[in-house]
């Protein structure tokens, strides 16, 4: 499959050449498997075997989506979560705090909130309950999330403290365990977020590297417009440090000097 083929299946899909272009090899294998496995030869029988089953089509996405993550990515992000962010609202509420993560991936970004809040624990007695809404299109993703377990490589911006307190190094393979008790209390869910099914109204919703990212503007400015509108009034959104808002009419206000953090108003 070459580029030209690549954009037509991009095309159809409503996706992003720019959100695609630096990962797209990996992406294109995977896609090139699943033509393989239909009979298909060309991009334009691919293409009809899409559009004629639902099932294929979801096959189809997933295989389109791209797992780039690690703990504590963009650290000062987390500073200013751990500082500002999550003791300020605390201080508004002490019956729960309710958190989305819209394409949680392998649930690096879940796992490193929890770690955080659990730390609030030391210096903010009797925390509110935390209820954490993971969603993700690919289910191979959730599972691994499931599990957390890790490579080092998805530990390397943990601080030492951290690492010690709350993962256990399996000496079989290498690879870092999450401490049991922080996967309590999250919601796993299989979910398309141009569907966005979810229910809540939340106090945080991290929209990191997806939506914003892989979709075209057609699809991408409605689906954000139903994110949004399950965030709550002075709830917080977060995006991915190089992404921008489809719409400046959102009643979302830049929050601090972080470009890619947004407090809803009235």
């Amino acid at each position: 499959m070459d580029d030209q083929q690549f954009h037509q299946l991009l095309q159809y899909l409503g996706l992003s050449w720019k959100g695609y272009r630096k990962v797209r090899k990996g992406v294109i294998k995977r896609i090139y498997r699943h033509m393989h496995q239909l009979g298909c030869q060309s991009v334009g029988t691919y293409l009809h075997e899409l559009e004629k089953s639902h099932q294929t089509k979801a096959e189809c996405e997933r295989f389109m989506t791209v797992s780039i993550s690690r703990f504590f990515r963009d650290r000062k992000l987390w500073e200013i979560l751990q500082k500002e962010i999550l003791p300020g609202l605390v201080e508004k509420r002490r019956q729960k705090m309710s958190v989305w993560s819209a394409g949680c991936a392998s649930g690096e970004e879940v796992y490193s909130l929890k770690i955080l809040w659990d730390d609030l624990n030391a210096s903010i007695p009797r925390l509110p309950e935390l209820e954490i809404t993971a969603t993700d299109l690919n289910p191979v993703y959730l599972e691994r999330a499931r599990s957390g377990i890790y490579p080092s490589s998805s530990l390397k911006e943990i601080p030492e403290q951290f690492r010690s307190a709350y993962f256990h190094r399996k000496k079989s393979t290498g690879r870092y365990e999450i401490k049991h008790s922080l996967k309590k209390g999250i919601l796993w869910q299989t979910q398309h977020l141009l569907s966005c099914a979810t229910g809540s109204q939340f106090h945080i919703i991290f929209l990191r590297n997806n939506l914003l990212t892989y979709y075209q503007d057609r699809l991408k400015k409605p689906a954000f417009n139903k994110v949004i509108n399950h965030l709550s009034v002075n709830g917080f959104l977060i995006i991915g440090s190089h992404e921008r808002l489809p719409s400046e009419k959102t009643g979302l206000l830049p929050y601090g000097s972080l470009s890619y953090v947004f407090q809803k108003r009235e």
